[in-house]
């Protein structure tokens, strides 16, 4: 089994480790709040005290971490991943941050003589769980044939989209549908409701009809009750939604729905929900509807 490390132990990151260990591997990991880690360590993860340590440990160095400030805080300085990189090493980067950050980042990364990938997932902690998360990769082609077989132990699906920076714009493109089916699906919901339907039968249909996308059917239920932590909350959403919008008119595409949502999520924030899942912006849609939720109603008592 190969010699893993890892940068960045949040919701998805540490589930990842979590798999990697079952499946065998040896890991080595760092997050900036240990504690949040413990659960690993004491599953047999071995502990780094810098983003360095993980990477001179290590022959593949994962990363997951929040956007394009948090990675360029491990990459960077003298208790960086660039500072423990070398000959024959691969950092495997899958935050979802801008395409044009990640490519100058491998240009840094060959520079050292080591290489690197893109590589950001599509999927929840649920897919994951259930071994079918799917993988994008960007970068070279002898990179990817290498990282694949471990890649494989997320899911079965692994594709290499093109060269550095190009599963990040295919995440990107990805992320951008997930809040406009949810914002239609709240449409329907409220429309149904209102109609006379109660709410409960409403996500029951609708979760189990022609429009219920894998996403719809895991993430729909949220109408009723949101989870106790977010699987994927506004302001992460929202950072996705910003770099499709920037992108969008980078490449001259139009992209109206995706603004929409975005102005959805925005109005989430300005109501207290950004640590919410975006689900919530079926909250921001009933409130506008006249329509009770929990999160509604809690927000009347502040």
């Amino acid at each position: 089994m190969a010699r893993l490390g890892f940068i960045g132990l949040g919701a998805m990151g540490s589930q990842i480790v979590s798999r990697f260990l079952d499946k065998g591997h040896r890991v080595i990991g760092y997050n900036r709040t240990r504690s949040k880690a413990q659960w690993l360590i004491d599953k047999g993860m071995e502990w780094a005290e810098s983003p360095r340590a993980v990477a001179t440990s290590s022959e593949y160095i994962f990363a997951m971490v929040t956007n394009d400030a948090a990675v360029h805080a491990i990459a960077d300085g003298a208790s960086g991943v660039l500072a423990g990189l070398g000959p024959g090493k691969i950092f495997i980067d899958m935050s979802t941050i801008s395409p044009d950050v990640s490519r100058a980042l491998a240009e840094k990364v060959r520079a050292l003589g080591a290489d690197m990938v893109d590589s950001p997932v599509s999927g929840s902690v649920i897919t994951l769980q259930q071994g079918k998360l799917s993988v994008m990769v960007g970068g070279r082609k002898e990179t990817f044939e290498k990282i694949k077989p471990i890649l494989l132990d997320l899911g079965p699906r692994v594709t290499r989209v093109g060269d550095n920076g190009l599963a990040l714009a295919m995440k990107i493109a990805t992320n951008l549908s997930l809040a406009v089916q949810m914002l239609a699906f709240s449409e329907g919901v409220l429309l149904a409701e209102k109609s006379g339907i109660a709410r409960e039968v409403a996500v029951d249909v609708l979760t189990h009809s022609a429009i219920a996308s894998p996403m719809i059917q895991y993430r729909g239920p949220f109408v009723l009750e949101q989870p106790e932590q977010a699987w994927f909350d506004v302001s992460m959403m929202q950072k996705d939604m910003a770099l499709a919008l920037g992108m969008g008119r980078q490449l001259d595409v139009p992209l109206p729905t995706a603004a929409v949502s975005n102005e959805m999520l925005t109005s989430a924030r300005a109501m207290g929900w950004t640590r919410y899942d975006f689900a919530c912006v079926f909250d921001v849609l009933a409130a506008m509807s006249g329509v009770s939720t929990p999160l509604t109603e809690a927000r009347k008592k502040q």
